[in-house]
């Protein structure tokens, strides 16, 4: 019997893979303002990482002020994006379809980026009532209290959860909550989650086992 009685998904590069999606989206917005970044320089930089850092980020690259409707416009253009390319994360549907105990997702995106992702790769009916937002909490990873509040409201203590997390912010912020952490690392960019997470894996159809 498994020693963990919830799952605890983050969104974005677990359930759907929309990483790239969103960062050729911000490194196209960036250049239009003279940043000169390539996709690669986005996901090194920008993966995992508040909306506000990104900005903050890409703010001190280019030479102008970063216009005051950038975030409305990126989440615009993203959605856009996000309807014509996004799939669900390789093996995510057969994990959530044998999982035999509770599970949800907590991610740092706004609920309505959440729904429309899960909705488009076809794994909403398996997280209704179950999505869990920073922006509902209004405090972000590396801070824990998105799974916290996941944790609490699923009705569980974060002994008792596995966080499955793909970027370092996550990672620290189940830590700093209590929880065990699960890295998946297929795209760990700057090599960051072996040694930081409780384990890492590199195939999501080894997540059933190891939480066994």
């Amino acid at each position: 019997m498994s020693k963990y009685k919830c799952v605890i998904f983050d969104c974005d590069g677990v359930l759907v893979d929309s990483e790239p999606i969103a960062n050729r989206v911000l490194v196209d917005m960036a250049n239009e303002l003279g940043a000169n970044i390539d996709l690669d320089y986005a996901l090194k930089n920008f993966k995992g990482t508040s909306m506000q850092r990104c900005q903050e980020q890409i703010a001190e690259l280019v030479p102008q002020r970063l216009p005051e409707d950038f975030l409305p416009r990126f989440r615009e253009r993203s959605f856009e994006s996000f309807r014509q390319n996004i799939q669900p994360v390789d093996g995510i549907a057969e994990v959530l379809e044998n999982l035999d105990i509770p599970f949800c997702v907590a991610s740092s995106g706004p609920e309505n980026k959440i729904r429309l992702n899960l909705e488009l790769t076809g794994l909403l009916p398996h997280f209704e009532d179950k999505i869990f937002s920073c922006f509902t909490v209004r405090k972000w990873k590396p801070d824990p209290a998105v799974f916290l509040w996941a944790a609490e409201t699923m009705g569980f203590k974060p002994k008792e959860c596995i966080v499955i997390e793909d970027s370092i912010s996550g990672v620290n912020a189940a830590k700093n909550g209590g929880f065990d952490v699960f890295g998946f690392a297929a795209h760990d960019y700057n090599n960051e989650l072996e040694g930081h997470a409780t384990l890492t894996f590199s195939d999501m159809s080894e997540v059933l086992e190891l939480i066994g």
